[in-house]
């Protein structure tokens, strides 16, 4: 038997922080206690006296890129970098290649991740204008949602028929995400922005181009449609102070028919960094204002936004360091998305309490996941322990990514993941991921 006790932590769950200890037995966390002893010479004990203990992060929005673009990141790679960063789940999307928008290949993503993954998986189904057919066999019990871009995307994955769009809403029984940008919009605007520049747009424009007006119309049609359907819709990375009034704090979350998702970056930077960080911080939707960054922190703190996550999108140097206009939008955050925001409790942005609720708990609860997200007896032993006094620098030789680079390359985080635990297996520790890949398929209780 696999036996694990972790003792004198801060243990972090649902708003509280209460001093004790953890025992963990093979997979599941067996007893919570002010002190617990060890009753067995081989039970494994670990000191986390100062540190904070919680539970692992869940990662509702990564793209890990396999198949078909993984000379970028894979789930190997990628997930071994999420569990370095305390993330234990991972939640990822279908534009990769093929697209996985039939259940064969749904399922050959779930058969890849059985035999790599380092962290806990699903895979979103994939929503086109044409597989409605494909989308309603998808299975509530196994997989996460239904992922709609209304945005561009790869291969055919844009649904901008407005029927078919209508349909998948009222015809879905499971959570539907949405990346909304308005794909019309953004042609204008680029087109301006050509006719300017020509070819050699800078990137300074890019939250120009990709607007705010793009995402508002785009988010504000969906959420729309869903108070039309009925339809369970999740609106990922949000990025806008207008689109806060699309949302409401107004129900409890688990009541909630409409949730809203944030991302690490648009929490971070503003357009004032293009300057200095050009390419590597291009992303869809675009990172905006300082404006806009504060209406967002605001949403998040009020409980208008529901979720933290990453968006994690790797692409190699070469690719980023094209031309804007060639330059592909996303990039690698997986690795540093809970230090990030322990950054921001020591600024007094936000509590280790909403961290935790913003990073565990509601993914938990937004997409239903079985017995994980939280630090209870009985529930999987997904956890993270965290230095709060542990300062580094992000560097090359400490970052994991298989692309080799991250956005917070010199920045020095006052706070540092010590542990990581994935289904009551010690997978990270000093500074180093074992070679456990123990992550499992996530269930959901729909």
């Amino acid at each position: 038997m696999n036996r694990i006790l972790i003792k004198n932590a801060k243990i972090v769950n649902e708003g509280i922080i209460f001093e004790g200890d953890v025992l963990i037995e093979d997979h599941l966390i067996v007893e919570i206690a002010q002190s617990i002893s060890a009753k067995s010479s081989a039970t494994k004990i670990i000191d986390a006296e100062g540190n904070y203990l919680i539970p692992g992060a869940i990662d509702d929005q990564v793209h890990f890129r396999e198949p078909g673009l993984t000379h970028k990141g894979d789930i190997a790679s990628e997930s071994r970098a999420a569990v370095a960063g305390g993330v234990t789940s991972f939640i990822e999307q279908p534009n990769t290649v093929p697209n996985a928008v039939t259940q064969e290949i749904l399922e050959d993503k779930y058969r890849i991740a059985a035999q790599n993954a380092y962290a806990n998986y699903s895979f979103m189904m994939g929503a086109t204008n044409d597989n409605l057919e494909e989308v309603l066999k998808t299975n509530p019990h196994n997989v996460a949602g239904i992922k709609i871009f209304l945005g561009s995307s790869t291969g055919n994955m844009l649904v901008d028929n407005e029927a078919v769009l209508e349909k998948i809403f009222s015809s879905t029984p499971m959570l539907i995400a949405t990346h909304c940008e308005d794909e019309q919009t953004i042609k204008n605007n680029l087109e301006k922005y050509k006719a300017q520049y020509g070819e050699d747009i800078p990137v300074t424009a890019h939250h120009l181009i990709r607007s705010e007006e793009a995402c508002y119309l785009s988010s504000s049609k969906a959420v729309a449609l869903a108070q039309k359907t009925g339809a369970r819709l999740h609106v990922f990375h949000l990025s806008t102070a207008k689109e806060m009034e699309l949302f409401t704090n107004k129900i409890p979350l688990r009541d909630k028919k409409i949730t809203a998702e944030v991302c690490v970056h648009h929490l971070w930077f503003t357009n004032d960094d293009y300057a200095t960080k050009g390419n590597l911080i291009k992303w869809n939707p675009a990172v905006k204002t300082a404006a806009d960054r504060d209406a967002l922190w605001a949403a998040l703190l009020d409980d208008r936004i529901d979720v933290i996550a990453t968006d994690h999108a790797p692409h190699t140097l070469e690719e980023k360091k094209k031309p804007y206009l060639q330059a592909p939008s996303g990039g690698p955050l997986v690795q540093h998305s809970v230090v990030a925001m322990f950054e921001a409790f020591h600024q007094g942005k936000i509590s280790v309490e909403k961290i935790v609720e913003k990073m565990a708990h509601n993914p938990a609860i937004v997409f239903g996941i079985q017995k994980r997200g939280f630090i209870k007896e009985g529930y999987y032993a997904d956890l993270a322990i965290v230095n709060p006094g542990l300062p580094w620098s992000v560097s090359k030789d400490n970052i994991l990514y298989k692309c080799g680079w991250s956005p917070f390359e010199g920045y020095t985080f006052k706070s540092r993941i010590t542990h990581t635990f994935v289904n009551g297996q010690l997978v990270y520790h000093n500074f180093k991921v074992k070679d456990i890949q123990c992550g499992q398929r996530l269930l959901f209780d729909r």
